[in-house]
């Protein structure tokens, strides 16, 4: 396995953990809570972004690197907005369709790669990116 298979493959691991219920009860205590966090943001910042962006109603968010979909659920939810989630490990995007079902958030997950992505210009009103290039 080359190291880019290794990283994929740590990722997809990681994806799969957040759903635990020992993996949930530690992003609430650490983040303040429990929407799948393959990112590093809590939820104070997460809602620092949304005010700072701007989001409301009616808007459109797409969250490049979105991993199980925090950020990005959470934004749309408390925001009112639409989110495509976007990323290349299937797992995450997995995990992150179920729970845009689950939270019945307006949404959906797209499979690309931030350098490559498959929307027109314009196409949305913020965009989000958490610990993508770390």
């Amino acid at each position: 396995m080359d190291r880019s298979s290794d990283l994929t493959e740590a990722h997809n691991e990681h994806c799969r953990l957040v759903e635990t219920t020992p993996m949930q009860r530690v992003e609430r205590r650490v983040i303040g809570s429990d929407h799948g966090a393959t990112s590093y943001t809590t939820r104070d910042q997460a809602d620092m972004i949304a005010r700072l962006i701007g989001l409301s109603p009616g808007d459109t968010l797409l969250d490049v690197g979105s991993g199980a979909g925090w950020p990005g659920i959470y934004l749309a939810a408390s925001t009112g907005a639409r989110v495509v989630l976007s990323d290349i490990p299937f797992e995450g995007l997995g995990v992150a369709s179920l729970r845009l079902r689950r939270d019945e958030v307006d949404g959906h997950v797209v499979a690309a790669s931030g350098d490559s992505l498959p929307f027109a210009d314009q196409s949305f009103d913020a965009v989000t990116s958490s610990d993508v290039l770390c």
